[in-house]
């Protein structure tokens, strides 16, 4: 197997973008006996965050919160982070970045999973005019609603450097590819106006890329299993595909080790970030196998129903309360009836208003003590507003999102 074959293409500080990689939207405060690079510092970032530790009560496929051997997001963004590492260091490329993009690839992640996405795609269509997709969510969760408390206790912005930040945009795992090769400009992030427009500015964040297909195709079908997803005709068919390429494969993890190390074997900087011909065909073959056993399977029919209802009633009673710089009137007379979900909306439009239209004492003292962007200015229009309401409804988790439901369902 060659060993640190992309030695030198890798983002360190000899890499000639280095600067541009490591560059941030805004300087962070620093501390003159910090050991951490950029990307560290980046991952620390993240895993501090509040976005981050929400991942453990989101949906990745199956809607399961009070099992705790079902994969959740935050469990796949481990997996996916444990892949790229593997990857990266063997490929001679910086781990610390695949580790920074892997942990925040999925940070604002709809709640439900992709069906939660796919309701607030609908109402970001008829609200704002535009697809909401989770990638380009993950953008906006790091660059201008993810808060992190400073030195002195100020909330402030993430500020992740480039690399990371393009890793998350450009992370997705749904098209059939090969050989990936990095784009070699590093283009305005706001460019990227649907999921794989461009390839990642980094082998880095190439490897990621490939990696959460690896980690998603893998654990589904692990979970499937487990639930009784399938009937035994049905695993049969799965075992014949595991084993076209290793006779000895008898669960997902084999097929996912056998998988990196054909990844590893096979990468090259000349042929980019790729399978073997014979591996590519199966992993493309198990995540048909996946849609169409899995993911279109009648027993979720329920739960997409269900998540469905849930997220387009939040959105409604809340929409009920535009009234612009007045909306907060509106919102507190709500509060009688639904606590948790207004209490925490209120709050959420604090950190991101002008501190000149929030309600004085306590939800000023929020607004003030977040330095961060305002991004809903003083709610000058519906649509702001309703962009408030998907940022705040993309953030949930499914359990909050089921507990301010049944809010809506009391008298």
């Amino acid at each position: 197997m060659p060993d640190k074959i992309f030695e030198s293409v890798a983002a360190t500080s000899k890499n000639p973008k280095w600067e541009q990689l490591t560059a941030r939207q805004s300087p962070l405060y620093s501390r003159k006996d910090d050991v951490r690079s950029p990307f560290a510092r980046d991952y620390t970032r993240i895993l501090h965050s509040f976005a981050y530790r929400r991942l453990k009560h989101k949906t990745q496929v199956f809607f399961n919160i009070d099992n705790d051997h079902i994969c959740t997001r935050m469990e796949h963004v481990a997996h996916v982070e444990s892949v790229s590492q593997t990857i990266a260091k063997n490929l001679g490329l910086n781990d610390e970045l695949t580790k920074a993009i892997a942990i925040g690839h999925d940070l604002g992640h709809a709640p439900f999973g992709h069906q939660g996405e796919d309701v607030i795609n609908e109402l970001s269509l008829k609200y704002l005019g535009e697809n909401f997709w989770h990638e380009k969510n993950g953008l906006r969760f790091v660059d201008d609603i993810e808060l992190l408390e400073d030195n002195y206790k100020k909330s402030r912005n993430l500020d992740l450097t480039y690399a990371v930040r393009d890793g998350i945009i450009s992370h997705c795992g749904e098209l059939d590819e090969n050989g990936l090769i990095p784009r070699d400009e590093l283009i305005d992030l706001s460019e990227f106006k649907k999921p794989g427009q461009f390839q990642p500015a980094t082998w880095e964040g190439c490897v990621v890329k490939l990696s959460d297909k690896i980690a998603y195709i893998g654990r589904d079908i692990e979970d499937s299993v487990n639930l009784g997803f399938l009937d035994e005709r049905t695993k049969n068919d799965l075992l014949k595909m595991a084993r076209a390429n290793d006779e000895n494969v008898l669960n997902t993890t084999v097929i996912m080790h056998n998988l990196i190390i054909d990844l590893c074997e096979n990468s090259s900087p000349e042929k980019g970030i790729c399978l073997s011909p014979r591996f590519l065909d199966q992993i493309n073959s198990l995540k048909d196998f996946n849609y169409t056993h899995i993911y279109g399977h009648e027993r979720l029919t329920p739960f997409k129903e269900y998540s469905t209802l849930v997220i387009n009633q939040i959105f409604d009673v809340l929409m009920k309360t535009y009234d612009a710089k007045h909306s907060w009137i509106k919102i507190e007379e709500k509060k009688k009836f639904y606590p948790s979900l207004m209490n925490s909306f209120d709050k959420w439009l604090a950190r991101y208003c002008d501190p000149s239209i929030v309600p004085k004492e306590k939800l000023l003292a929020v607004s003030l003590n977040c330095e961060n962007k305002k991004i809903y200015g003083e709610l000058d229009d519906e649509k702001i507003y309703a962009q408030a309401i998907l940022d705040f409804i993309s953030g949930m988790t499914d359990r909050f999102a089921i507990k301010v439901f049944n809010e809506l369902l009391t008298y």
